[in-house]
């Protein structure tokens, strides 16, 4: 028993690596666009929809302006992913008596699998924003007349402060990922890293409370007989994506609070933030009950393809295959 677990860990994290992998290639435009839609305020909107801000990028930015940090994600979704699902599948084993979980059991287990992957999700995503934030900057900049200063940084740090300016002709500095952690460790050191967190946690931990259990319900469904656990490759795929969806839209509220957190760079009259609570409030004051729903359908058609896919991936053990030890 102990060989076969030491086997199947690796295999875990070599899944959930390839899935994290293959499903930020196919779906991170979608990722950016939601992103921009969320940080754009009620009075400043440049993009209408999510195809209105993917056709605005590539005019501005061109074909490769639509995966402005996806390098970040490409790095990190591998431990992301990996850490996610095999956390998950490791709480369900030490939870479940001969065999079976309740649901309670398998929205614990969930828990904390959400828990843990935010030592990755936080960092990953405060870097990828910024990124995928600085050609919004940039186009509102475009439209404030000279002589205003368009962007201001968050709080009293100047980080990367240089990387943009109120030129009458903008342009979009190539900042780089690396750029955006040395300016943030010398200046607010590893904590600068994890702004956010407890908004990351208030998505993510939700998240996986609705997803694990409702994908293992889903997928239960895909079985030939009871006899039979095998569930077709498809069926697997649909049951991620459904599953990806629901839990997607059910936490959308948290990201649109994490995604302005994280923003470290704020276009002209954008407020500040001091913390959640007053994210919250501000939000709603200003923005009203909607503003939490910003994106909401651009994320949802990212998680429900990259959990679909990453479930295919993990379900068929392409690990399991690659270190010989497929039963």
């Amino acid at each position: 028993m102990a060989q076969q677990q030491q086997i199947s860990l690796p295999a875990k994290l070599i899944n959930g690596g390839i899935a994290g992998m293959v499903g930020v290639t196919c779906v991170f435009p979608i990722d950016l666009a939601k992103t921009r839609l969320q940080n754009q305020r009620s009075g400043q909107q440049l993009y209408k929809n999510m195809m209105d801000c993917l056709i605005k990028t590539v005019k501005s930015e061109g074909y490769f302006g639509m995966y402005r940090g996806a390098a970040v994600n490409l790095t990190l979704v591998t431990p992301e992913k990996a850490i996610k699902l095999a956390a998950n599948d490791f709480f369900r084993q030490q939870l479940s008596k001969d065999g079976k979980l309740t649901v309670f059991k398998e929205m614990l287990a969930g828990c904390c699998a959400g828990m843990c992957q935010v030592i990755i999700t936080t960092p990953m995503e405060m870097l990828k924003i910024q990124l995928q934030d600085a050609g919004r900057l940039v186009a509102q900049q475009r439209g404030v007349p000279s002589g205003v200063s368009a962007l201001k940084i968050g709080g009293t740090s100047a980080v990367l402060s240089r990387s943009y300016n109120t030129s009458p002709a903008p342009q979009i500095m190539r900042v780089s990922a690396t750029q955006i952690t040395r300016e943030l460790l010398r200046t607010k050191g590893v904590k600068g890293l994890y702004r956010g967190l407890g908004a990351t946690l208030m998505r993510d931990i939700p998240f996986s409370v609705v997803y694990f259990p409702l994908f293992a319900h889903l997928h239960h469904l895909g079985r030939r007989s009871p006899e039979d656990p095998a569930v077709p490759f498809y069926w697997s795929f649909m049951s991620g994506c459904l599953a990806g969806c629901i839990a997607a839209v059910t936490v959308s509220p948290f990201d649109v609070v994490k995604t302005r957190l994280q923003s470290l760079k704020k276009g002209a009259n954008e407020e500040t933030y001091n913390g959640v609570v007053d994210c919250i409030r501000k939000i709603l004051r200003k923005e009203g009950p909607g503003a939490f729903l910003k994106g909401a359908s651009c994320r949802a058609l990212v998680i429900a393809p990259l959990f679909g896919i990453a479930q295919v991936v993990y379900v068929v053990g392409v690990g399991e295959y690659l270190l010989g030890c497929t039963p």
